[in-house]
């Protein structure tokens, strides 16, 4: 009888990440003139639903079928995570009641989606990650404060570089080797990625040299010091994180200079670089080999890949049900391949509407950045749009053999307690600029975002 509740219960999470978009389709409708709903109800419902699919999960795998009762460990963990949800609703309403809510909503799905797979895949793991999210959420609402008390963030923009090649060396030097990258730092038996810490300081660098008209000169020690980032993580074998910083990069430079040539000259240097990556490093060789026929290495090289095609396509649209599944036969499923877990157990319709949330997120993020009218601030939303929303690409293609496998986390939802708490403080700032947005209005005179020549400060 519980496994036909499960069966049905997939077309029940269908339904709730469909009628999701569709509320924000009404709210993004409302702002473009048209009507198809009010927008406020249309932000409540999503949170209804959010909670929904909170309870939903969590009554299924709480359920014990050998004693036919209720883990009170899994019942206890799951209103934690309910109240997490409420509370998270309650304050950023209170604390960024200007901001745009689709963020907010997005967000939180995600979230709750990374506590239902990680109770299903790994329950102490999910714990870890319900304290690094109540952590992450704490700093997101202390970000207005701290902005407050240093409205003037551009001025620290030597600073921000400095401490980027303070961490890369202290993890070249004293870094943890984990799954064949030198990407951890150790401290007091606190493991965490500074590469994660570094995307925060690297946009902010990048947005503080960009917020003016640069000359040749200051291009060419932008372009060297921003090179050196992506070579130390090239270095250190953690090429995903080397993949997110370049284009975080190349197209911040693009939106700030409109300059076709730079940008083609960037993508012809990448080309080169990764051709000299397959050249030197053995394991990047084995990864684009995985990418263009994981059979052939099926046992070593090509395993993980096959493991995650078979979860993603074996039960089709609506999935084997939530604890139907066997996402645990992936090799790191509750980080790298996390969306192989949700296709296989909620269906690949799910998963294109996770891919579709994100879609959202990047839209919004490109709105906000349009309707300021301080370009520091506006290249700060490009940047950080740019880093979330590339990340989610480059995992998920890797996931579904798009493109050759790296190991990034999916935001929001992967397992990672530093990537967790970057993410969400980068929402907080996004979020925050959409909130001077708010206060300032649209500047209509602003310069365009583009040409190299001149160095005055446009603000």
């Amino acid at each position: 009888m519980f496994d036909l509740l499960i069966i049905l219960s997939r077309y029940l999470f269908i339904f709730y990440i469909g009628f999701f978009l569709w509320q924000g389709i009404v709210y993004i409708a409302y702002e473009q003139g048209g009507f198809l709903g009010s927008p406020y109800r249309a932000v409540s419902i999503q949170r209804r639903l959010i909670i929904l699919m909170h309870i939903t999960a969590f009554l299924i795998l709480a359920y014990n079928r050998d004693t036919l009762i209720y883990d009170w460990k899994t019942v206890l963990f799951g209103g934690a995570g309910c109240l997490f949800l409420l509370a998270a609703i309650h304050f950023l309403d209170r604390f960024y009641y200007e901001g745009c809510p689709l963020i907010w909503t997005g967000m939180l799905f995600l979230m709750d989606l990374s506590l239902i797979m990680l109770q299903r895949l790994a329950p102490g793991l999910a714990y870890k990650q319900l304290v690094w999210m109540v952590i992450g959420l704490i700093g997101m609402l202390m970000l207005p404060l701290f902005f407050r008390l240093i409205p003037r963030f551009e001025v620290f923009e030597w600073a921000y570089i400095i401490i980027c090649y303070g961490l890369l060396l202290c993890t070249k030097i004293f870094g943890v080797e984990r799954n064949g990258s030198l990407n951890w730092l150790s401290i007091g038996g606190f493991t965490f990625q500074p590469s994660e810490l570094i995307k925060f300081l690297f946009i902010f660098y990048l947005a503080s040299v960009f917020r003016k008209r640069i000359e040749w000169k200051e291009f060419i020690i932008t372009g060297v010091l921003s090179a050196g980032v992506v070579a130390l993580l090239v270095l250190q074998k953690d090429l995903g994180s080397a993949l997110l910083f370049f284009m975080t990069y190349m197209v911040m430079l693009y939106i700030a200079t409109a300059n076709e040539f730079l940008f083609l000259l960037g993508i012809g240097a990448a080309g080169f670089a990764a051709t000299l990556a397959y050249k030197i490093f053995s394991h990047v060789r084995v990864r684009v080999a995985a990418w263009q026929n994981p059979w052939a290495d099926i046992d070593r090289g090509g395993y993980q890949i096959v493991n995650s095609l078979f979860a993603i396509t074996t039960w089709g649209l609506l999935g084997s049900g939530l604890t139907k599944g066997m996402p645990k036969s992936i090799p790191v499923v509750e980080s790298d391949f996390i969306f192989a877990a949700i296709c296989e157990e909620f269906g690949t319709l799910f998963g294109a509407g996770v891919i579709c949330i994100f879609i959202m997120l990047l839209y919004r993020g490109v709105r906000i950045a349009l309707d300021c009218r301080r370009r520091y601030y506006s290249i700060l939303a490009i940047g950080v749009t740019t880093m979330m929303c590339f990340q989610a690409f480059v995992i998920i293609g890797g996931v579904i053999k798009l493109i050759p496998l790296t190991g990034v986390t999916l935001p929001f939802v992967s397992y990672g307690g530093t990537s967790v708490l970057v993410s969400l403080m980068m929402m907080g700032l996004l979020q925050w600029v959409c909130v001077y947005c708010e206060q300032h209005g649209i500047d209509e005179e602003a310069p365009p975002i583009m040409g190299m020549e001149g160095g005055q400060d446009y603000e």
